[in-house]
């Protein structure tokens, strides 16, 4: 199930406002080729620049959101203007939690390549890549379906508490 008819269930705070679900999957596919490359080049320096480059872009994503990114604008100013309207929009917040998972894998891949740990480069790429070309291929976020799972597994709120 992708991310974008999945129903979460409510919470206290309304939905943000919708984003066009295709600039994250453009972002996705954008942050696949960089991963690919990454995971070429190995356990190199150059392997690790480039993974710290993905990893700040993650960490753009995580406090800005997925529209937020560089692959967001690339998507705004390149993509979305030679597009229909988009048919529904999404939460952004599925989106950037997958932006925050993004960064813990690509983190812990550019923490260890600077403990000199270089191996763990390109393995940090490789399983970074995985997740992006899913949701660039097929449409299916991991991170965001772990974002719904999260808000299924929570407690329920006061109300549903009290009873």
């Amino acid at each position: 199930m992708t991310h974008e008819h999945a129903t979460p269930p409510t919470s206290a705070r309304p939905a943000p406002p919708g984003i066009d679900p295709r600039g994250p999957r453009v972002g996705a596919g954008l942050t696949a080729v960089l991963l690919a490359v990454v995971v070429l080049l190995g356990a190199t320096t150059a392997g690790l620049v480039l993974l710290a480059v993905v990893s700040a872009g993650f960490l753009l994503g995580a406090v800005r959101g997925a529209q937020g990114t560089v692959q967001g604008w690339l998507f705004r100013a390149l993509v979305r203007p030679r597009l229909g309207p988009a048919a529904d929009l999404e939460d952004p917040r599925p989106p950037r939690f997958a932006q925050v998972v993004g960064l813990v894998v690509t983190g812990v891949g550019v923490a260890l390549g600077l403990a000199g740990v270089l191996v763990a480069v390109p393995w940090a790429a490789g399983i970074a890549f995985v997740a992006a070309a899913l949701n660039a291929v097929v449409g299916l976020c991991l991170g965001c379906e772990l974002y719904l799972l999260g808000l299924r597994l929570r407690p329920a709120s006061g109300a549903a508490r009290a009873r």
